[in-house]
């Protein structure tokens, strides 16, 4: 007859107790995008000044948007885009606050297209596209500032 040895309690319990902790653990939080759309007005002579407004949707709520922004580089003109597109790892309405950089190159004449993707310091990714119209050459490197209204 071959004698098996029985568990001891202490083991059991440990075991219990390890998968209620694995259980009961925190799950992380989900993120979630969010809808933006902007309309950006920007005047440049060497300093660019950008200055907007637009609205997040986001889990069926709508908030206004206030955008401001500052450029330097070698630009000059004058246009004004309508925006529309993601923003992405988003946990809170507020999450979409704060500084956005951009260093990039563009133009347009009368109509054309803007495409961004940019990052705050919460890591909420901005990607956004859409028609530009004005008169505006920029090679310049720059920054944007949303806020909650």
């Amino acid at each position: 007859m071959k004698i098996t040895p029985r568990p001891r309690p202490r083991a059991a319990w440990t075991i219990m107790l390890a998968l209620l902790a694995i259980v009961a653990l925190p799950t992380p939080s989900r993120a979630d995008p969010g809808f933006v759309r902007a309309v950006i007005s920007r005047g440049s002579f060497l300093v660019g000044v950008t200055g907007g407004h637009g609205k997040l949707t986001f889990h069926g709520r709508n908030y206004p948007l206030t955008i401001t922004g500052l450029s330097f580089g070698a630009s000059i003109g004058a246009s004004t885009v309508v925006l529309t597109g993601r923003a992405h790892h988003m946990q809170a309405p507020a999450d979409i606050e704060g500084a956005y950089s951009s260093i990039g190159a563009g133009g347009a004449f009368i109509a054309g297209a803007a495409s961004l993707r940019l990052q705050n310091a919460r890591g909420v990714v901005l990607e956004l596209t859409g028609p530009k119209v004005g008169a505006e050459l920029s090679v310049a490197a720059g920054g944007m500032w949303i806020m909650l209204r």
